[in-house]
């Protein structure tokens, strides 16, 4: 299996608010470093750099205005003579709620944010849009022949919605995949989310559509981030209405729990007849990970790999969420060869 990566991920790291105080952030480079150093050290096979894409790829998942604001972000918060990590100070809540954007950049930041983990740097930009074109570059491979391939994307990007950033996450790197597939005349994708966090901005992003089909496995958002999204009654609307399903699983899940779930979510998939699989492969359901809270060993992802690919097609999986340095890449590769030991 093919991975793509780019050293260009070091470019971003900040701060975020967190139990109150303002810290580094859990998303740090050490995190895609370490799984690279795993994919070398099993030999999974050749590590190829990101080719460039047209931002039109972005937009098409996402909206022009949304982009714009993440490419300038930086330069107009600089013009105030700032120099620390740009993060919101202001959200539209409920009764605050609309559409116009404003016009000064603090106003901005709470437009396009859901919470105070994403920051926006002055080399944030370029580590996002080369992380977007990973995935691009990943999906460009399977478009090509491959079956499988690994898009190992920092920063991560399930959170990120049409028009907003959250979680570490700005660009949604699998939901540009998706969409580029569907752009180039795939007729049915599907998106399937395995990281420990709902996916809130993939559903976001096709919530209301029938092309791709979404799924996602994940804490219950009671007492889960991002808290008000990944409900089971959250179905898609419109002609999107059944194509959206959500396994909100209770804190302490172990695999028994989560392999029926999994097992479950693949015969949708299956049912979908989805032409490309689109992963997005979080690790953070290890039981040590530092926040969050299912109990899923080692070995168990190895399981889940072998799970992924009874779905028998084409599948291109994009890195999202785990934390605990130690164990990521041996997590995530463990996915990887579980699925190839099922495809080889």
């Amino acid at each position: 299996m093919l991975t793509v990566f780019s050293d260009a991920h070091r470019l971003h790291h900040g701060t975020e608010l967190k139990d109150g105080v303002l810290k580094p952030s859990f998303e740090q480079p050490s995190r895609a470093d370490t799984v690279r150093d795993r994919v070398q050290l099993v030999g999974l096979g050749d590590i190829i750099a990101p080719r460039t894409f047209d931002r039109a790829c972005y937009v098409n998942a996402h909206s022009e205005r949304y982009v714009s604001f993440l490419e300038t972000a930086w330069a107009q918060w600089a013009a105030l003579g700032r120099s620390h990590d740009a993060l919101p100070l202001v959200w539209p809540v409920r009764d605050l709620a609309n559409q116009q954007v404003p016009d000064f950049i603090d106003g901005k930041l709470g437009f396009f944010a859901m919470d105070a983990g994403s920051p926006i740097t002055g080399t944030t930009w370029n580590a996002v849009k080369t992380s977007a074109d990973i995935a691009l570059t990943g999906l460009a491979l399977i478009d090509e022949g491959h079956h499988s391939a690994f898009a190992l994307c920092r920063p991560p990007g399930h959170h990120a919605a049409r028009e907003y950033m959250g979680g570490y996450c700005y660009l949604n790197n699998a939901a540009i995949a998706a969409q580029q597939a569907i752009t180039q005349g795939a007729r049915r994708v599907a998106v399937l989310d395995v990281d420990f966090h709902h996916g809130n901005g993939t559903q976001n992003i096709f919530y209301e559509r029938a092309d791709v089909m979404f799924i996602s496995l994940h804490g219950e958002p009671a007492v889960s981030y991002p808290y008000f999204s990944g409900f089971s009654s959250e179905r898609g609307a419109g002609a999107g209405e059944g194509f959206n399903l959500n396994y909100p699983l209770a804190k302490n899940t172990t695999w028994a729990t989560y392999k029926t779930a999994l097992i479950d979510a693949c015969q949708h998939l299956r049912d979908f007849a989805t032409e490309v699989l689109v992963i997005s492969l979080g690790v953070d359901t290890f039981k040590d990970d530092p926040i969050s809270h299912f109990l899923l060993e080692t070995q168990d992802f190895l399981g889940m790999g072998e799970i992924i690919a009874s779905v028998g097609v084409p599948t291109l999986f994009v890195m999202e969420g785990g934390y605990m340095v130690d164990e990521i890449g041996i997590n995530a590769v463990n996915v990887l060869h579980g699925f190839e030991s099922k495809t080889a």
